[in-house]
C-alpha cells in the first residue's frame, strides 16, 4: 500500500525525483531511487500517475544503447548514474518522495533517442 501524502508532487518532464519503487521483482528495479520523469507536462497536475525511467549506480560500459549516463551534480545527483531505458514504467505520483532537479537537456534528448530505439519509433516522433 502506498502511503498518501498531504503535499502532492506535480512532476515535470525532464526532472529527476526520488521515488519509492517498492520491492524489486525479477529484473525490475525497486527501493528508493532516482527516476527521470518522461511524461508530457500537458497531463499535469490533474493526472495521478507519471511515466518514469529509473536510474542506477551500477554503470555499464559506455555505448550501451539502452543506458544514458548522467554525471554527479547533473540534476542534483550525488553520484554518476545511468537511466535504465528498458525499465520504463508508470508510477502513481504518491510514490514520489522528493525533487532532485532538472536533467540537462542534452541528456533528456539522448533518453528520447534511446526510448525511440527501444519502442521502434522513428526519432522524428520526438
Amino acid at each position: 500500500m502506498i502511503p498518501s501524502s498531504s503535499k502532492r508532487l506535480v512532476p515535470k518532464r525532464g526532472w529527476l525525483y526520488l521515488a519509492d519503487l517498492g520491492d524489486a521483482h525479477g529484473a525490475e528495479p525497486g527501493k528508493l531511487r532516482p527516476v527521470l520523469a518522461l511524461q508530457t507536462d500537458l497531463l499535469n497536475p490533474r493526472h495521478n500517475s507519471t511515466v518514469v525511467l529509473p536510474l542506477t549506480t551500477q554503470l555499464k560500459d559506455e555505448g550501451v544503447p539502452l543506458r544514458v549516463r548522467l554525471f554527479k551534480g547533473e540534476g542534483g545527483l550525488r553520484t554518476d548514474s545511468e537511466v535504465v531505458i528498458d525499465q520504463i514504467r508508470s508510477i502513481d505520483n504518491r510514490r514520489l518522495r522528493g525533487t532532485l532537479g532538472a536533467a540537462p537537456a542534452h541528456r533528456v534528448a539522448a533518453v528520447e533517442r534511446a526510448v525511440a530505439l527501444l519502442l521502434d519509433l522513428p526519432e522524428a516522433a520526438f
